[in-house]
């Protein structure tokens, strides 16, 4: 993976000149001019496009400011269509599938990163992605379907595929889009599942690997972020199945030891 560099006030340069042009692309107007100088202009779009992202505001565009604004700026790339999501509207959550499932570093541990953030963090809420047992969605569908909402990006930071890859999401350092008036504080985590093969009944679908990836990733999250004190589920804030079993009652629930 390529390194981003951090430009700041007195930056210069070709990596400037591009992150100038991303913040009137991602703007969708001249705000700044590309000079390929970091100046006091360019240091406040980069706060006024952080305000609007929901970044931690100070003026330097790192990794996740950048990536913020190349996601915001990239147009919707059709793909797979969004499965129906009505099965999300039952309420209470189905039963957690029994599992003896341990916290395990998932398969793409190697070239997993997990980023930082000066953005205070006190509670992970876990999802579903809402899709059919035994279908494989990626970051790239659900991005799509979330764009096309008019978000500026996938909602949640973390995705868990079927084979227990996480996968990264919008940046940690970036307010999330998961749960209404529960976004501000919080980390996003969704499972791919959720739903039955008929796509029509909420289910816990999560397979051992996943299951295995969940904790680790609940563990190396509040390891990271110690100010988390809260475990929770999105059907402990709104009327919906997701995650499709109840946090409280699950392992992934638990305070990690």
């Amino acid at each position: 993976m390529a390194k981003t560099t951090l430009l700041k006030r007195g930056s210069h340069g070709a990596a400037v000149r591009a992150l100038q042009e991303l913040i009137n692309h991602a703007a969708g107007a001249a705000l700044v001019n590309v000079d390929g100088d970091f100046g006091s202009e360019t240091e406040g779009a980069v706060k006024a496009a952080q305000r609007r992202l929901g970044l931690v505001v100070d003026g330097k565009a790192g990794p996740q400011t950048q990536k913020a604004l190349k996601a915001e700026a990239e147009p919707i790339k059709p793909g797979r269509a969004e499965p129906d999501k009505s099965a999300m509207d039952a309420a209470p959550a189905p039963a957690a599938q029994p599992s003896s499932a341990q916290a395990c570093p998932p398969p793409n541990d190697d070239s997993l990163v997990l980023l930082d953030t000066a953005r205070p963090i006190s509670e992970i809420i876990f999802h579903c992605t809402a899709t059919p047992e035994g279908k494989d969605f990626t970051v790239a569908d659900i991005r799509a379907w979330h764009k096309a909402r008019g978000w500026t990006d996938i909602g949640y930071h973390y995705v868990i595929y079927r084979d227990g890859r996480i996968m990264l999401g919008r940046p940690v350092g970036q307010v999330g889009s998961h749960v209404a008036g529960h976004n501000t504080g919080t980390i996003g985590v969704a499972y791919v599942g959720g739903v039955s093969t008929d796509g029509k009944t909420a289910m816990d679908t999560r397979t051992e690997a996943q299951r295995r990836s969940m904790l680790y990733l609940r563990n190396s999250l509040m390891a990271r972020h110690k100010g988390i004190r809260k475990l929770s589920g999105h059907n402990e804030y709104a009327a919906k199945a997701c995650p499709s079993f109840d946090v409280r009652r699950d392992d992934l629930g638990r305070v990690a030891a």
